[in-house]
């Protein structure tokens, strides 16, 4: 006895092929912008009432690429990051130019303003405060009359 395998050509899909091709993108996504692949790593901690958010943006030069703003309620925080160094080898020199933009967002608690922000910068993490972020977000008991 001998095995036999069946086997039968699926019916000519299109959609299938370029997704099988191109990878699980919707044909939609290929006219939107490729992104500089930059996305600066972030973390938000709380401290007492205030919301502190640090983003890593090593080798930036913040007082030339970098914003931190209030738009529609919310913490946005974009820029430009640079890296353009040169290494000579053997009288060659070999010249890296890597450059994006990045934009972080955060919404922002509706009590708060522009001047409970303060930004601040220390061996490459940007530091953003948020006063009273937390202020008045404890879960309050109502007593329910009878």
């Amino acid at each position: 006895m001998s095995n036999l395998a069946v086997w039968s050509r699926p019916a000519w899909n299109t959609d299938r092929w370029l997704r099988d091709f191109f990878g699980p993108a919707a044909a939609a996504d290929w006219y939107t912008p490729v992104t500089s692949g930059f996305n600066p790593a972030a973390e938000i901690v709380k401290d007492g009432d205030d919301a502190v958010v640090r983003l890593e943006l090593p080798g930036v030069d913040v007082d030339k690429d970098v914003n931190v703003e209030i738009d529609k309620g919310r913490l946005v925080i974009h820029g430009e990051h640079r890296d353009d160094h040169a290494q000579e080898t053997d009288g060659r020199t070999l010249r890296e130019i890597r450059y994006g933009s990045f934009r972080r967002s955060f919404q922002l608690p509706a009590h708060v303003t522009g001047e409970a922000i303060k930004a601040s910068y220390d061996a490459g993490v940007l530091s953003v405060r948020v006063t009273g972020a937390y202020a008045g977000t404890q879960a309050q008991r109502i007593e329910i009359a009878k």
